[in-house]
Order: C-alpha cells, then sequence, then structure tokens
C-alpha cells in the first residue's frame, strides 16, 4: 500500500550498543525484546549472538559477539566486525534502555497486526473462504498474539500485603465466614471455604452421575438464591433445555411431566408460584455448539464488563475447541484450552467450573463389589487427557454415586440410596477429603444432607457424620476393642453401649 512498516531502527541499534557495552544492560531487556522484535535483519542476527551469550553465562562486549557469530557462520549476515564495532560506539546512556526496549517491541507487535489482518483480509477476499472458519482463525492468532505480548512486571511485595490483609478484612466481616463464593452447599463450602477467585476448578464424572444437575443445583444457589451474577455456558444442552432443568430443580416437578406438559391442576399453581424465582435472576446462558476458547474469551470479558459476573460454569470442557491453530493432537488442544481457562479466570479474578469427562477406566476397573463402594471411585488418572487438566486445575473434585452400580451400603452399613459424594482429590490451596451430598434424581438436583434425613450409623473419630466431611476409604480397618484403655473412642461408653464396630 506504499507505506513503510512500523520500525524503529536506531533505537534497534541504541539498544544492542548499549548490550556491547554495559554488562547489566541486557539483564534489563531480556523479558522485553526477542530477536524476531528487530525490523533490520543485520540487528537481528546480532542480538540472536547476544542472547546465547547470556544464556551460556559468557560476557557480553564487541569481541565475544563477533566470535558467537563466526562460531554460528552469521557475522556476515550481521554486517561483519564492523557494524558490531559501529553499534558499541554509537551508545551514549542505556539510562532509558527499558523504553526503548519497549518501543521497539510495539513496533513489531504492530508488523505482526499488519501481517495477520492482511491474511484475513485477503481470505475475506477470497469467495470459497467459510467465513466462520476464517473468524475462528482471526481470534486464534489475535489470542496468541496478545498472549506472547503481555509481559507482567515484578510486584514488591507491600502493595500485594495490603490486598491480602484487605481480603482477610473483607473475610472476617462475613457472616458465613467464608473468604470465597460461596456454592450453597454448607459441607463443600466448609472444606473449601467457597470458591477462590482466579481458580481454576475441575468437576468431572461419568456420564450420568450428575454433573449437569450438580452445577445447576449450584448456579441455582448462587444466582437465583443469593442473586449473584452467574454465566453458564452450555455446549451440550440447547438453553430450553437448561431452563427446563432449572424449573425442574426449583418447582420440584418431575422432569417428565415438565418435558409432557402433563401437569395437575395443583401441578400447574406450584409452577407458577416457584417458578417466579428464576425471573430477573443475573443468570446468564450461552448455548453455542462448538464453543471456541477464544470466543468464551470475548464473551466472558463482556459479561464481566457489562454484568459483573462472579462465577463461570462450562458444561462440559471436552465439547470446547481452540480453533484458528494447528495441534499435533487432541491432548495438546485440551492443554491450550484448559491453560487459557486459568488464564482467563485470573484475569477476570474469578473462579472457573469447567465440567469434564472421565475416561472409561473407571467402568473397566474390578467388578461391583457391593461391600466395597471403592471400586468405582474415580482417580485423578480416569481424567480424559488428563495430563494438562490436572496441572492446570487448582482444584479437581469427582461426583460419585454408588448407587448407580447398585452399590447400596458401604462397609459400615451406611445408607447409600439417594447419597452423591463430592470427591476433592486435588486441591491446591486447602485439603482433599469428600463431601456427602443427597440426590434428589426426580428433581434432578443435589442438595445439603440434613440432619433430619436417614441418619447413617456412627463414623469412627475425625470424621463427620453424612451431613459433612468424610474422608478417604477406610477399607480394612480393624475393629475397635471397647476393653482397650487406650481406645478413646469406647473409653468414655457405658456398660451395655453397642460398639458401632
Amino acid at each position: 500500500m506504499g507505506r513503510l512498516q512500523p520500525q524503529a531502527t536506531e533505537l534497534e541499534q541504541a539498544v544492542i550498543g548499549a548490550c556491547l557495552v554495559e554488562t547489566e544492560a541486557f539483564g534489563r531487556i531480556s523479558d522485553l525484546l526477542r530477536p524476531e522484535a528487530f525490523y533490520e535483519k543485520r540487528n537481528r542476527e546480532i542480538f540472536t549472538a547476544i542472547q546465547s551469550l547470556a544464556a551460556e553465562d559468557q560476557p557480553i562486549d564487541v569481541y565475544t559477539v563477533v566470535e558467537q557469530l563466526r562460531k554460528t557462520a552469521r557475522l556476515d549476515d550481521a554486517g561483519g566486525m564492523g557494524y558490531v564495532a559501529e553499534l558499541s560506539e554509537k551508545m551514549l546512556s542505556s539510562a532509558h534502555i527499558e523504553y526503548h526496549a519497549r518501543i521497539i517491541a510495539q513496533k513489531s507487535l504492530a508488523r505482526k497486526l499488519i501481517t495477520y489482518t492482511s491474511e484475513i483480509q485477503e481470505g475475506a477476499f477470497d469467495e470459497g473462504t467459510d467465513v466462520a472458519e476464517l473468524m475462528q482463525k482471526a481470534e486464534g492468532e489475535l489470542f496468541e498474539l496478545s498472549k506472547n505480548s503481555i509481559r507482567k512486571d515484578f510486584t514488591q511485595i507491600n502493595p500485594v500485603l495490603k490486598d491480602a490483609f484487605a481480603q482477610l478484612r473483607e473475610a472476617s466481616e462475613r457472616k458465613d465466614g467464608l473468604s470465597g463464593l460461596s456454592s450453597g452447599f454448607g459441607a463443600l463450602d466448609k472444606m473449601t471455604n467457597g470458591w477462590q477467585k482466579s481458580d481454576l476448578v475441575i468437576i468431572a464424572a461419568r456420564p450420568a452421575m450428575g454433573k449437569t444437575a450438580f452445577v445447576l443445583s449450584m448456579a441455582r444457589n448462587i444466582a437465583v438464591t443469593n442473586r449473584v451474577p452467574v454465566a453458564i455456558f452450555s455446549l451440550e444442552m440447547a438453553n430450553v433445555q437448561l431452563v427446563n432443568r432449572l424449573i425442574v430443580n426449583v418447582c420440584e416437578i418431575k422432569g417428565e411431566k415438565i418435558k409432557s406438559g402433563q401437569l395437575a391442576p395443583h401441578e400447574w399453581a406450584q409452577l407458577d408460584l416457584k417458578s417466579k424465582e428464576l425471573l430477573d435472576a443475573p443468570l446468564y446462558v450461552d448455548d453455542t455448539a462448538q464453543l471456541s476458547v477464544f470466543e468464551l474469551r470475548t464473551k466472558a470479558r463482556r459479561l464481566k464488563k457489562e454484568h459483573d459476573i462472579q462465577l463461570i460454569i462450562i458444561d462440559y470442557l471436552q465439547l470446547m475447541n481452540a480453533s484458528g491453530m494447528n495441534y499435533n493432537s487432541r491432548q495438546e488442544e485440551v492443554s491450550i484450552i484448559s491453560r487459557s481457562l486459568k488464564g482467563l479466570a485470573k484475569e477476570l479474578n474469578i473462579p472457573i467450573i469447567a465440567l469434564s469427562q472421565l475416561n472409561r477406566s473407571v467402568e473397566n476397573r474390578v467388578g461391583i463389589d457391593p461391600e466395597n463402594p471403592d471400586s468405582k471411585r474415580p482417580q485423578l488418572s480416569d481424567l480424559r487427557e488428563s495430563g494438562s487438566i490436572e496441572q492446570d486445575a487448582d482444584m479437581v473434585c469427582f461426583i460419585h454415586r454408588p448407587e448407580y452400580y447398585k452399590i447400596y451400603k458401604d462397609q459400615y452399613g451406611n445408607d447409600l440410596r439417594g447419597k452423591g459424594f463430592i470427591i476433592i482429590a486435588k486441591h491446591r490451596n486447602g485439603e482433599v477429603g469428600d463431601v456427602t451430598l443427597k440426590f434428589e434424581g426426580e428433581y434432578i438436583r443435589f442438595s445439603d444432607v440434613n440432619d433430619t434425613d436417614d441418619a447413617p450409623l456412627p463414623l469412627p473419630p475425625g470424621e463427620s457424620s453424612g451431613s459433612g466431611v468424610v474422608y478417604p476409604s477406610r477399607a480394612n480397618q480393624p475393629m475397635l476393642d471397647p476393653n482397650d484403655p487406650f481406645n478413646s473412642f469406647t473409653a468414655d461408653m457405658a456398660p451395655g453401649d453397642d460398639v458401632p464396630y
């Protein structure tokens, strides 16, 4: 178009000259510039040599740089020894080297934008181009460009301490005593202290375990009951299907009746009364199929800006894609997705909960043991494309309902019917363990286990009842001896009391 590309060759020479003369100069700009940021080829070659010497902890000056260029057979491309020496003579002061480096980086970024937009423009003029795919490609390239161009500087501890104490004061003033966003499940909040800002939480399960039921029950607690803005991205289910499930949850009318519309007069009245709770709830649903992580990022930013959402729920991770880029495997693509979700959680400073499928390892494990509900207990290794998901997540939870596998009692005789376990298998900033919830299949919802529900048999010391936390399997635990004076659990029992184990 008859225009010169953005460039700052004099500043490039000044920055390289400073690196050749002053010992500490390169260290001050090493995280701001890469060789490809330099417009002039000679400068690019010289900076590459400087970078290589620094990586090997070698001194940087005219002679060492020239020798490095000779070693790599790039001295002629770098303009010869005369040009390298000339750059060292041009340096007046390195006082503003960081400022100069940022200008060079900005010019490089501008050139990349010109290249990307030119390719997109060319594709847009092509009649055979799929516009949707072109947009995906544009989003992917811009996302990678923005991700690689943003470098956050270090922060002295004082302002960070100020923020930490502000969070402590805020938590101390809350009546629920939580530091994060309440899920509405008391036992779960007790263990997690609420969903924490900037955390990526993965909730995984096999099909039919109730993943969607769990997050919809949670969305109801947060958005409908407490009026805290929540966004749900439903890749598997249409908006109407999702809302129908929410109506079943809230109105306590069986799902098949909502589908068929065959309601009794009193049920119509119940529907009319209770569905009013959903009106004007700050719950935002998006059912875009094949949602890319780049589209999600754009929509999430807008939702945060316009509605100040405090939680994002994604149903579910494996249905997302990172189109617009090339990957060697699906695992690599999932790695990009999980890393991007974590980055988005940090950027928006809100928790993101992503549902995930488990692979078939659970089903293929040893046959069902009615005496051991742990025989089908999910593990971290069961996560599909698990490596990156497990690594990027701050918390990994599993939903496990032994009843689904026709296991109705545990090894202690506790009734497992209507019970669901939230297994916290990874918790970067807290404890791991199990939380027991009540599962009501007819209303597609989870809820806290109340004291009025069927009371399970007593549990060993250090473990709470079904209304709270249950720690991992205690299979093969020996029977307690009531005659053992060192047994603190039985020491206070009255004569004639039954020993629970």
